[in-house]
């Protein structure tokens, strides 16, 4: 018979990760690529992409080698751009070809490191979103998000509005002001410009590549909130094509794309059944939240 390495009560301790990691291993063999993992529990209230997240991806990237073909798993709500970023600087260090994957959900900055990808494999359960950056405001409600490029546009019509209006400011408009300053409306800026400008550099380092006005024209769609008013908005696959992107759709009876699949429906119950926040998983290398 032919037993585990690990001791026998270890390995029944942590019989779901070796579970996800056999079929990790199963996929690679049928890719010839390495298949890494972040999937993000969309249920926590602390499931954003954070600065946290970088010495777990680290970890499970630690043993593949430099210029290897990397597939990576991504299921997440998004988070801090400057968080994402390193984690795309990870990526880049170890791979010349990336391919994302991802069959759920990969939001706002995961969108965004999904641009850094050759190719984006969808089916009909995935969807990308805007990136356009959400600012904290403080509330009688509490904190809450605004879009960054739609607090600029409404403080631009307030001020047309008043412009107009023999520059008299309708009192409706003193409570939507207060806490509003020039300095709320400068990090506005730099936030959405900081968003399109990795979105850009991405772009032009892939799927855009040699094609600056391209990269420029799909970053500028993904931070529309006239084209997306909600941060929400559902980008399926289809959409992704049409706005330029390089998806390639897979169906989901796909070989392929139904070991993935299996591989989501994995993590997606044992994230859930252990109350976790993350996972990052490799085929040798795992870490959870």
């Amino acid at each position: 018979m032919e037993f585990p390495q690990q001791t026998p009560l270890f390995h029944a301790t942590n019989r779901e990760r070796y579970e996800r990691q056999s079929l990790i291993k199963q996929i690679e063999d049928l890719t010839g690529r390495h298949l890494i993992v972040y999937v993000a529990n969309f249920n926590h209230p602390m499931n954003m992409i954070r600065r946290d997240d970088v010495v777990p991806f680290s970890e499970i990237c630690f043993d593949i080698p430099t210029n290897s073909k990397i597939d990576l798993m991504l299921h997440s709500p998004g988070g801090d751009p400057n968080a994402a970023e390193q984690i795309v600087n990870i990526l880049l260090s170890k791979s010349s070809d990336i391919r994302v994957i991802v069959p759920l959900s990969a939001k706002s900055a995961a969108t965004m490191i999904s641009l850094v990808a050759d190719e984006i494999l969808m089916s009909d359960s995935s969807e990308l979103g805007p990136i356009d950056p959400q600012i904290p405001m403080s509330t009688f409600q509490g904190i809450i998000y605004r879009p960054a490029k739609a607090l600029l546009q409404g403080l631009e019509v307030i001020k047309n509005e008043v412009s107009n209006n023999g520059n008299v400011l309708n009192p409706a408009y003193y409570p939507v002001l207060q806490g509003i300053d020039p300095a709320l409306i400068y990090f506005c800026e730099m936030t959405l410009k900081h968003s399109k400008n990795l979105a850009q550099k991405w772009l032009q380092r892939s799927m855009c590549k040699g094609d600056p006005e391209k990269a420029q024209f799909i970053s500028e769609q993904l931070v529309d909130v006239d084209k997306y008013p909600s941060h929400g908005a559902v980008i399926n696959w289809m959409e992704a094509q049409n706005l330029g992107l390089n998806v390639k759709y897979l169906p989901p009876r796909d070989e392929f794309w139904e070991a993935i699949w299996r591989l989501f429906c994995k993590y997606d119950v044992d994230i859930k059944n252990n109350k976790l926040v993350k996972v990052f998983e490799g085929r040798r290398a795992s870490a959870s939240i």
